[in-house]
């Protein structure tokens, strides 16, 4: 049915754009909520508590931090036709992938870097080739000096692949700042980049 890809920098309006554009679609909409829970963190849970408080009660929500891969491939396999799902967010989704194996990255870097690309890859296409309408929202990250950490920049490389793979087959993609969303394919020109 389509994808929409949004993206943007950290409380840029990324979100509320989504969820506006999945009520706008008038249809049944799935939250996918990829952030893995933080118990003893009180900024993250107030972070998680403001998402759910400005989506609608109704949506429904499943938490995909916990499901194997093959179940989250599966929601979008899955979805119906006619009905939307919102995928907030990708970088979280990464994130979660990172902390099932967060000892690797100190035995094997690019081991690690490939199964990120992998799965990642198998994540977008799973949502591009979903019968529902997909929004999926993520984090536009890399903008700043390269991180000293090595996890700091495997997130940043790997989603910047990420984004570029989804952005190829998305049907729009938007970039959301201060609250103004960019129409890209509008504004910009595709470049091929491997």
């Amino acid at each position: 049915m389509g994808v929409v890809f949004i993206t943007g920098p950290v409380c840029s309006g990324k979100s509320a754009f989504g969820v506006r554009l999945a009520l706008e679609s008038g249809w049944p909409v799935t939250y996918i909520a990829t952030a893995a829970g933080a118990p003893e963190d009180v900024e993250w849970r107030a972070r998680l508590v403001r998402h759910i408080r400005d989506r609608p009660a109704q949506w429904r929500t499943v938490e995909t931090a916990a499901m194997s891969d093959e179940a989250q491939l599966a929601l979008f396999r899955q979805a119906a036709p006619g009905t939307c799902m919102v995928v907030d967010a990708l970088g979280t989704w990464l994130a979660a992938r990172i902390a099932t194996r967060i000892d690797l990255l100190e035995v094997d870097y690019s081991v690690l870097e490939a199964q990120l690309d992998e799965e990642a890859a198998k994540f977008v296409d799973a949502m591009l080739d979903s019968p529902a309408y997909v929004i999926a929202v993520s984090e536009q990250i890399g903008w700043d000096v390269v991180p000293v950490a090595a996890s700091a920049r495997l997130v940043r490389d790997a989603m910047g692949r990420m984004a570029q793979r989804l952005a190829k087959g998305a049907d729009r993609i938007y970039l959301v700042i201060a609250g103004y969303a960019i129409d890209l394919r509008a504004a910009g020109q595709p470049i091929d980049v491997d």
